[in-house]
C-alpha cells in the first residue's frame, strides 16, 4: 500500500517543551496510519512560515503542526502565502491553544495525534491583517501584550498562569487608544480600552463567547470593542459583562462583519494569535472565507 506523505512541523519549545518526550509517540501513531512522516523542528521565530512558503501542492498530502498558537499562525501564514490546498492538522502543545478549543481538538498530545488519523476535513475562515494573517484573533489594548511579552521559559514553568501574571503587570500601564472603525457603511470612533477581531470562542483566555454565537466558517468576524470609561466606577460593570459574556451594556460594542478598516493617528500594538504586530495609519482587516482545509476530530 502506498504511503501518504505527511509533514510534521514541531516547535520543540512550545508549552512545557512537551514534544521532547512526546515526539516519537506521535510519529509512531501517524506511521501506523500509513503516513510516511517527515519531521521538521522549527529553529527560530518565523522559521515555519519560511519553510512552508517554499512548498508546492503535491509535496505532501497532509501538514500537521505540533506547537502552540504562534506556531500554528506561522504555518497558516506559510500556507496562505504559498496558496497551498494541503489539509492541515493540529496537535496542540502550547500554553493556551485557544483556537483548538472551538474545534474540539484534544489537549492531550497522544489523543490529538490519534484523532488526526481518523479525522474529517472542514473548511475554515482565516483573517487577513494588512499583509499578515491570523487564525483566531487580532486584538489590542488591555492584557493583549501578555501573550507575546511573557517569556517562553516562564510559560514553560507556569503554563497559562504566566499570561495572568504578565497581564497583572500591565494593569498600571493601560491607556486608552483612539481609533476609527469603518465597516458595512458604518463608522465608529472613540477611545477604546480593548478590542478583538476574532474567529474563536475565546480571546486571551479572558474574553469568552457562548458556543452558539460563533461559527468558524461563516465568513464573518466577531468584533468586540470596549470603550474607555469616563470614570473608574464604570469599570466594574465592564468586568462583570466580560465574566457573564454579556456585551449589551454601556461601553461595549459587539457586531459581526466580513471586513473592516481601522484608522489610527499613532502606532498601535496588536497581538495576532499571540504574536506581536504594530500598525500605524490605515489598516484593512478581511475575513477570507473557507481559506484552509482543516482536519478535525
Amino acid at each position: 500500500m502506498t504511503q501518504k506523505k505527511l509533514l510534521l512541523i514541531v516547535n520543540p519549545c512550545s508549552g512545557r517543551a512537551k514534544m521532547y518526550t512526546e515526539l516519537l509517540k506521535v510519529v509512531e501513531i501517524l506511521s501506523h496510519a500509513n503516513y510516511a512522516v517527515t519531521v521538521y523542528p522549527t529553529k527560530c521565530k518565523g522559521d515555519a512560515t519560511e519553510y512552508i512558503s517554499n512548498l508546492s501542492n503535491g509535496n505532501y498530502s497532509t501538514i500537521v503542526v505540533c506547537g502552540g498558537d504562534g506556531t500554528l499562525n506561522e504555518v497558516i501564514t506559510g500556507i496562505m502565502s504559498a496558496k497551498l490546498s494541503t489539509p492541515l492538522g493540529y496537535i496542540p502543545s502550547g500554553t493556551l491553544n485557544e483556537w483548538s478549543s472551538g474545534l474540539k481538538i484534544s489537549r492531550n498530545i497522544e489523543s490529538a495525534a490519534k484523532d488526526i488519523t481518523k479525522s474529517h476535513k472542514t473548511m475554515l475562515d482565516i483573517g487577513k491583517f494588512g499583509e499578515k494573517y491570523f487564525s483566531y484573533t487580532a486584538s489590542f489594548g488591555a492584557f493583549t501584550s501578555a501573550s507575546y511579552s511573557a517569556p517562553q521559559s516562564v510559560k514553560n514553568v507556569l503554563g497559562q498562569a504566566a499570561y495572568f501574571f504578565e497581564g497583572m503587570k500591565s494593569l498600571g500601564n493601560i491607556k486608552s487608544i483612539h481609533l476609527k472603525f469603518t465597516h458595512d457603511g458604518t463608522q465608529r470612533e472613540g477611545d477604546y480600552l480593548f478590542g478583538a477581531i476574532s474567529n474563536s470562542l475565546s480571546v486571551g483566555g479572558i474574553v469568552k463567547y457562548d458556543e452558539g454565537s460563533v461559527v468558524l466558517n461563516d465568513g464573518e468576524f466577531e468584533v468586540l470593542l470596549i470603550k474607555t470609561p469616563d470614570n473608574i466606577l464604570k469599570l466594574q460593570p465592564l468586568i462583570d459583562g466580560i465574566l457573564k459574556r454579556d456585551f449589551s451594556g454601556e461601553g461595549f460594542e459587539f457586531f459581526k462583519t466580513k471586513a473592516l478598516t481601522v484608522e489610527s493617528s499613532e502606532p498601535v500594538s496588536w497581538t495576532l494569535d499571540g504574536e506581536f504586530a504594530e500598525t500605524n495609519g490605515t489598516l484593512d482587516i478581511t475575513n477570507i472565507h473557507n481559506a484552509i482545509t482543516f482536519l478535525i476530530p
